[in-house]
C-alpha cells in the first residue's frame, strides 16, 4: 500500500501539567484504563510492543493532551468510560476537564510538491550519529544528517501505519534550533526544534523520532496566512 487515509483524534484538557509530569500523566491514564489495552502503554505481557505508538501523551501550551492515531482513535473510548475518576498525577489528584477535541483524516502519501512542517523537540540522532554530529565541523554535513534522520523517521511512521511508499521520500531542512539536552530515564538525549519541507502529507500532531509517546518530535503543518507569512494553523506543542 503506497497511501492510506489515517484518522486522528486530539484531546486537549484544561488541566495544566508540568514539563516533568508527562510520564506521570501517562502512568495515570494507564492506571485509569487498568492496562486493559496495550495501545495505552505499548507493553505486552512479557515484551515491548515494537511498533509506532498509536496513543501519545503531550503537553500543549502547558496543558495535558492525548493524541490518538489509527486504531488508537477507537481505543480512546476506554479512557472516556473511566473519565468520572480523577487521575493521580504524582502526589495530586486531577479531575480532568476537556478544553477541546479535534478529529481529522489525512491522506498520507508522496506528492510532487513539498509541504512545510514544524517539529518540536525532535530527537533525531542515535548514539553513533550523535558522536558523528559532535565531531563534524561542517554545518552542511550536520544538516544532512538530520535530513536523513527525518526521512528515516517518516518511513518508520509510515511502516507503523501499514504504508509503504513506491516513490522516494525527500526532505529539505529549513531551520534548526541550537541543540538542547533532555534527560529521559537518566539518559541524556540531544534535541532540536526544526522546520523542514517534505514531499509527504503528514497528519498534524504525529510524533517523529525517539520518545514520541511522551510528546517529543511533535509535527504540525506550517501554512501560508492571508498576509503571505508562514503561520501555524494548529497550536504548537510545548513539552
Amino acid at each position: 500500500m503506497n497511501n492510506k487515509r489515517i484518522n486522528t483524534f486530539l484531546i486537549k484538557f484544561s488541566n495544566e501539567i508540568g514539563l516533568s509530569e508527562l510520564p506521570l500523566f501517562r502512568g495515570a491514564v494507564i492506571a485509569a484504563t487498568e492496562q486493559s489495552n496495550v495501545l495505552f502503554h505499548n507493553h505486552k505481557e512479557d515484551n515491548f510492543r515494537y511498533q509506532y505508538p498509536l496513543i501519545q501523551y503531550k503537553r500543549i501550551r502547558g496543558k495535558a493532551a492525548l493524541f490518538c492515531i489509527g486504531e488508537g482513535t477507537d481505543a480512546i473510548g476506554e479512557y472516556f468510560a473511566k473519565m468520572s475518576m480523577p487521575l493521580r498525577i504524582g502526589e495530586r489528584e486531577e479531575e480532568m476537564q476537556i478544553e477541546w477535541t479535534r478529529a481529522g483524516t489525512t491522506l498520507v502519501q508522496v506528492w510532487e510538491e513539498k509541504f512545510a512542517y514544524y517539529c518540536n523537540k525532535l530527537l533525531p540522532l542515535n548514539q553513533e550519529n550523535y558522536k558523528r554530529y559532535q565531531e563534524s565541523e561542517s554545518i552542511i554535513e550536520r544538516y544532512e544528517m538530520i535530513e536523513r534522520s527525518i526521512v528515516g523517521q517518516i518511513l518508520s511512521f509510515a511502516k507503523g501505519m501499514g504504508i509503504f511508499f513506491d516513490k522516494p521520500v525527500k526532505v529539505k531542512l529549513l531551520d534548526v534550533s541550537e541543540p538542547r539536552m533532555y534527560r529521559y530515564k537518566n539518559i541524556k538525549l540531544m534535541g532540536f526544534d526544526v522546520r523542514f519541507k517534505a514531499n509527504v502529507s503528514l497528519p498534524d500532531y504525529i510524533g517523529l523520532g525517539k520518545n514520541v509517546s511522551l510528546g517529543f518530535g511533535t509535527v504540525t503543518r506550517v501554512r501560508e496566512s492571508k498576509h503571505n507569512k508562514q503561520d501555524y494553523e494548529t497550536e504548537r506543542t510545548d513539552i
